[in-house]
Order: structure tokens, then sequence, then C-alpha cells
């Protein structure tokens, strides 16, 4: 039930079953958690989500679990165990979603699939998340982030021009792709049954979701032609828009957007009027075609100052540019701070600083919970629904829990 001495969240009153692991699942059940849904997350008994054994880097706790687990009940239940079928259909009678991300075929072979749950359970929405979908020829391949970031050709975009120049992202792009994709589809599931009352099943491929995410490349190579060129941190078809040394030994990233812009950088930033006019860099293509000779102008200019002096004169140019911080900088992030995005989460390691979900609304605040120790939860859920002590120990003892 509701409190009502606190203002609604969009999903109140919403319960969400997960069998999830590692990213693209728990990041999508995390964020309808911060929009108020119960999220109930089953996991394997003495071994729960795998990725709570990444590291250790949060006060002993693993990072990625931290990130994407918190606002969430703990159950352990071994799925596959003939006991677990009474709970889970307990459950699944009382949810609204079901989001699974299990390997290809493992909720259809435990009868967890839409087509076999949808006559019981016609109002609930059912969400598989997987490398490939449900269907065609990789339908069965395993698939990890860094193997869709090759698959998708989003590995062909980033790194260095040379030949084993290629670089993965940084942060799990394809499974955050296929989480916000699985989040968003989850909540225009829920839109859709108020209309029709009926559940719907949702098949995320986290290939599709990053292919989305690869459009301006892909139509750049449109009808066989020459792909985007490995630009680093640069721009591969835009240029000056990239990192530039200071003088001081630290870096400027800046980028310019037309001619306007080139005309106010020259006269500002480089203070060299005349440059704007020499027809090598008279636009984008031919600044981007002789970039490696605009690239030594601009670090010689640059060399004589500051990074801080260089944004300032990029400031007062009104050109488009960022400080290049680390992980450290962005904790102390300055506009972070201003606008009070950090708040606090409880965990079985104590309190622990989070960033506030992206979207501010002046209707309601997010559900900022724990994070669950493994098993937290399984016993009150248990009793929640309707088995008593003793066949809860009974559970246990024959390691179902």
């Amino acid at each position: 039930m509701h409190d009502a001495t606190t203002p609604l969240r969009p999903l109140d009153g919403i319960t969400v079953i997960s069998l999830e692991h590692a990213i693209a699942a728990p990041f999508c059940t995390r964020q309808l958690a911060d929009l108020g849904a119960r999220v109930i997350k089953i996991e394997r008994p003495k071994v729960g989500d795998f990725a709570r054994r990444y590291d250790e880097r949060v006060d002993g706790l693993a990072s990625h679990f931290v990130w994407t687990n918190r606002s969430k009940e703990s159950l352990t239940l071994d799925v596959k165990a003939e006991a677990s079928s009474d709970i889970m259909e307990r459950l699944l009678s009382e949810a609204d979603v079901l989001v699974q991300n299990l390997a290809p075929g493992a909720a259809a072979r435990l009868g967890l699939s839409f087509d076999s749950l949808h006559e019981r359970f016609p109002r609930l929405i059912v969400c598989d998340i997987s490398g490939y979908g449900d269907d065609g020829p990789y339908r069965d391949k395993k698939a990890y982030d860094l193997l869709i970031q090759s698959e998708a050709g989003f590995l062909s975009t980033t790194g260095s021009p040379e030949e084993d120049g290629m670089a993965k992202a940084g942060c799990s792009i394809a499974d955050i792709a296929a989480g916000m994709y699985a989040y968003s589809n989850v909540l225009s599931a829920l839109l859709l049954r108020e209309r029709t009352g009926k559940g719907s099943h949702i098949d995320v491929s986290m290939l599709e979701c990053l292919v989305e995410w690869m459009g301006y490349p892909l139509y750049y190579a449109y009808k066989g032609a020459t792909p985007p060129a490995r630009a680093g941190a640069s721009h591969s078809t835009i240029y000056p828009y990239g990192p530039f040394p200071a003088g001081d030994g630290n870096t400027v990233m800046l980028g310019l957007q037309n001619e306007r812009e080139w005309q106010t950088f020259c006269e500002v930033v480089l203070q060299d009027s005349v440059l704007a006019s020499d027809p090598r860099f008279s636009s984008n293509s031919q600044r981007s075609a002789h970039r490696q000779k605009l690239r030594d102008l601009i670090c010689h200019a640059f060399q004589e100052l500051s990074a801080d002096e260089v944004i300032a004169r990029l400031e007062d140019a009104n050109i488009a540019n960022a400080h290049v911080n680390d992980m450290h900088d962005v904790w102390q992030h300055p506009q972070l701070m201003a606008r009070q995005r950090w708040t606090q989460v409880s965990s079985p390691a104590g309190p622990l600083p989070v960033l506030l979900p992206p979207g501010r609304s002046n209707a309601f605040t997010p559900r900022m919970g724990e994070v669950p120790e493994l098993g937290q939860h399984s016993v009150g859920l248990l009793q929640e629904l309707g088995f008593s002590d003793d066949s809860i120990h009974c559970l246990a003892d024959k390691g179902v829990i």
C-alpha cells in the first residue's frame, strides 16, 4: 500500500519479478525500482548474482552490483528445483512484470516463457533480454558486452587509426543500451496494458540496441561508402573537435560546429585572425582533410597557456569546451555538487554515495533503497506468500532457498 504522507511515485504498486544477473536486466529493474516498483530479485542460493563477485572496490562490495541493485529485495531460490514451482507460481500471481536475462532458452525450459505464462497470468508483462533475440541463427550464441560491441560495429569506430588501434568502451555500453531499452519497453507495456487489459511480450536484443546507437556511422557508410575512420577522442569527420594539450601538461577538449565559430576561434582563442581565411581551412571538410597541420598550429598556440587559460579563452569565444576528467574528478564535479545530485543508500557495507537518477521531477522523489544482502528478504517474502515457518525451514534444508 502507498504511504499517503509521501508523493506518489509513477510505479508505486507495480511488482517486478526478475531472474537477472550481470548488468542488462539489473540495470533495467533498478530503474523501475527508482520509480517506485517493488523489484524481487531471484538469486541462486549461496552463489547469487555473479556480479556480486566481480570486484570488492566498494568497501568490500562489487562496483557493478552496487550500481545496479539498490532498492531491490533479494530472494534466494533454486528455480530448477521442483519445490520452487509453487513459489514461482505464487510470486507471478501477484506480479505485473517478469524480467529475465538467463542463458538463451533457459527461461523457456523452466516454463517461464510468455507463451507458457500468458493464459494463467494474462496481465503479466514478460521481458526477455538476450544477446541476439529469441530467434535467428545467432539466437544461442553467448553474448558478453565486448562481443556485442564487436558484432554491432562499435569497435570499428573507437580507438586510434592504427591497424590494431580498436578500443572498447570503458563502460558496459551494450549492456547499458539493452537495459535502457528493456526499461523503456516495460514502461510502454504498462501503458499499453492500461488500454488493453493484457500483458505483452518484450524481446530485447543487445545487438539491436547497440546497432540502433550506431545510426550515424551506419548511414555515413550508406551504399558502400567509406565508413568513418577511427579518430581516438577526436571526431572522425568534424575538425577541430577533440582533445588538445595545453602548456601545463593538461588536456582541453573542444569542439567547433560551424564557420562562425571557426572565425571566432581564430580571432579570440588562437589570436590569429589571418588563419581564419587560410584556404586550407576554409570549410569543415578542408579542415578535416588538413587536420594534422591544423592540429600543429593549435598545439603551438596552446603551448604557452595553461589548460585553465585555454578554457577561459574558449569561454570568451563561446566555443564548446570541457575538462578531461578522471573518475576522481567526477566524484567532486562542481556541477553535480551544485545541483545536489548525490545522495546515500544503505548497503551491507554501510552507507554509500549514489547519484540520483537522471531526470529530476517536481512531482516525486525517486526511491533510493538499500543494496540487499544475498537472500536478505527470502524468509519475509515466503511468509508473505503464505508459507509456514516449518515449510520455510524445510525449503532451506533442501537448498531450494
